[in-house]
Parts: C-alpha cells; structure tokens; sequence
C-alpha cells in the first residue's frame, strides 16, 4: 500500500511538472504571438498602402509561409542531430526582431524581407519548440497538451491585433508607431523565455538519449500529402485582409482590418483545446472537421464584395486555424517515432508551408484577374476532396 501510495504521488508530480512545463512554454509562445501575430494583421493593410498589387501580397506572405515551414525541414533534423533544441528554440524566437525592424522602412520590398526574416525564425525554433512540447508530456496525451499550448499562443494572437487595432485608431493609421511599440513585448519575450530555458531543460534530454533511430512511417507520407493538399486550397487570411484593405482604405476605416484579423484569432483560441480534447478521445478522424470547413472561406472571400461575407470568412478561417495548429501538429506525434520527431516535424511544416506558397500565389492570382465564382468553387471544393480521401487512409503508429 505504501509503495503504491509512493508511485501515485510520483505519478501525480510527473503529471504536475508536464502540465508547468506546457504552460511555460504556451506563454513564450504567447509573448512571440503578441507581437508577430499583432503586426501580421495590418501588414497586408500596409504592402497596399505602400502600393504593392494583391498578387505580391499572396506571393510574399505565401513565400514566407513557405520558408517559415520549408527551413523547419533543415532545422528540424539539425536539431535531432545536435539534440540543440533549446539553441534553436533561442535563435528562433530572437529573430523576431524583425517585426519592430518594419518600423523604420518606408520601401514594401524591405517590408517583404522582414516578413521572410520573421518566418525564417519560426521555421528555426519551431521544430525544437514541438519536439520538446511532445516530450514533457508524455504523461497527460499530446491533444491536450498541444491544445492547452495552442489556447495560450493564441491569447497572444488576440491580445496582439487588439493592441494594434487601439494603436491604429489612437495614432490615426500611423503604421511606424505601431510597429515600434512592439519592441516592448518583444523583450518581454525574451525575458520569459529565459525563464521557461532555467525551469524546464532538465526535462528534455533524457528521452532520445540511447534509443535506436527510426525511420518515418507510410502514413506520416500520406497525413502529410493529405494536409499539404488541404492547404493548397485554402485562402490565407491575408488575402482575406487584402480584399478588406481594398473596401476600407478609401473610407480611413484601416483599423477595422487588425479587428477582422482579431475576429479569426478570437475563434481560434477555444476551438484549439476543445479540439485537442476530442482528438484525444476520436483520433485522425476528428481532422475531417477542418478539411471539410476550409471548403469555405474561399468562396466567401472571393465570390462577394460585401464586408460581412469577410467577416464570415475570418471566422470560418479561425475555426481550421485553431485546429491546424493543435491536432493537425498532436497527429504528427501520434504518427511518428520520437527519434525521428523532430525530422518528421521539419518535413511536415515544409509540405505545410508549400501549400500556403501555391495557395498564396492562386488566390493572390484569382484576386488580380478577377477569376469566375464558379471557378473558385471548383477548385476549393476539389482540393479538399482529394485531401480527405487520403486522410481517410491515415493510420496511427503502433507503439
């Protein structure tokens, strides 16, 4: 009894210390979210006020989507090489610098290049970051803890456009002021950081240590092939913002683009715990929810002119979003051995971020050619067939 006694509370302070470690992590997460998912929601705004064309805007957010989940690919097996998760986890989130650095340019080329250098920095940390997410909780399942990380990353991502929807009405649309506000919480940032490195890194190290590498299964393959298609035909939500700019800029009403942006990060908070609470309970299958709902913000966005139908998709957008950045990342564990984890992440936001670039540039496209409503219904509806086919033929990993 007394031993058995002695394992509970074991267990108990195991579980305590996954769920400390979870939240520490969600609140950098948070801090890097405030301040790079604050400025995304007027960087379309901006790339338009500076005069640059739709096609641009998709092509550059689209491109660095790409790069921020292509180079996550390198990183990812560097850090399964080195085991350096926390070297990048630190570089990564340093470079987020580049967001205040918008500041201090006029030029919407030299704005392209701090995109691409803020994405550059979660393609680096990214991989080290979910890997060392999957290892401290390994006790409590990894839907609730990438659910539990994603709600406090996306407090960040709600807290960030509000800020900059108040910034934007309060300076009357002064895009400079606003970016270098954000040097504030960047620090903060880096502060918390520190912290979670000191509390935490004795937990990380242990589990990869002797055990046999192994390889990526066929399923992996086919999740990933799934996924990639279902982000090909899904608009991003910077093209959504776009067409916003487009209406609002000629009436001064900028600030309501960051609001619209708020909109999609408000939804994505709860339906990123609530949806990593039934991946636990249902599996892959629950997946079919967001491949069957990214049907929709397409056509919304691009068969209407009408605020509201943005609006619409905004909200629509949030509802996959929450649940690409939970249970689409908790599968990749369940799929995957974690000797080759941090591999089979790199591998996975690669194909993910190449599904933004072609939906960036087709969207981006379709809105400078003004392409038939007809035709972008066929082709968002065709993606996400094909998509759930192969999701459907998805199975996890025997462990």
């Amino acid at each position: 009894m007394f031993l058995k006694n002695e394992m509970n509370s074991s267990e108990q302070m195991e579980v305590r210390a996954a769920y400390m470690a979870i939240i520490l992590l969600g609140i950098v997460s948070l801090m890097g979210d405030l301040v790079y998912e604050g400025s995304r929601g007027i960087v379309p705004d901006y790339l338009n006020f500076l005069g640059a064309p739709a096609l641009f805007v998709g092509l550059v957010i689209g491109l660095g989507e790409f790069l921020g989940y292509a180079m996550r690919f390198v990183s990812g097996i560097l850090a399964d090489t080195t085991k350096a998760y926390w070297f990048f986890i630190f570089a990564g989130y340093g470079l987020i610098i580049a967001v205040p650095l918008m500041a201090f340019s006029l030029n919407w080329e030299i704005i392209a290049l701090l995109v691409l250098v803020d994405r550059f920095g979660k393609a680096v940390r990214s991989p080290s970051r979910d890997t060392v997410l999957s290892m401290v909780s390994k006790d409590i399942g990894s839907g609730k803890a990438f659910g539990i990380h994603e709600f406090l990353d996306q407090i960040g991502a709600i807290i960030g456009p509000l800020i900059v929807v108040f910034l934007m009405l309060y300076t009357k649309n002064d895009y400079s002021n606003v970016f270098k506000f954000m040097i504030l919480p960047y620090f903060i940032l880096l502060l918390a950081l520190s912290y979670t490195y000191r509390n935490i890194k004795g937990q990380t190290y242990t589990e990869t240590k002797f055990e046999k590498k192994q390889g990526l299964t066929k399923s992996f393959y086919i999740y990933t092939t799934a996924v990639t298609l279902n982000t090909i035909g899904l608009i991003h939500i910077s093209l959504i913002l776009f067409k916003a700019s487009e209406i609002l800029q000629p009436v001064h009403q900028q600030w309501i683009v960051p609001a619209l942006f708020l909109i999609a990060q408000g939804v994505d908070a709860p339906i990123a715990l609530i949806s990593g609470y039934f991946y636990d309970k249902s599996g892959v299958k629950v997946l079919l929810i967001p491949f069957i709902l990214s049907t929709l913000p397409p056509i919304l966005a691009l068969t209407s002119n009408q605020l509201l139908m943005l609006i619409a998709a905004c909200i629509v957008f949030g509802l996959v979003l929450g649940m690409q950045e939970s249970i689409y990342r908790a599968a990749v564990a369940d799929l995957t051995p974690l000797t080759s984890r941090g591999r089979a992440y790199g591998l996975f936001n690669t194909a993910y971020g190449l599904g933004f670039l072609a939906s960036g540039t087709i969207y981006g496209s379709f809105i400078d050619y003004r392409i038939s409503s007809i035709a972008v219904i066929a082709y968002s509806l065709m993606t996400q067939v094909i998509a759930i086919f192969l999701l459907l033929n998805v199975k996890k990993l025997k462990v």
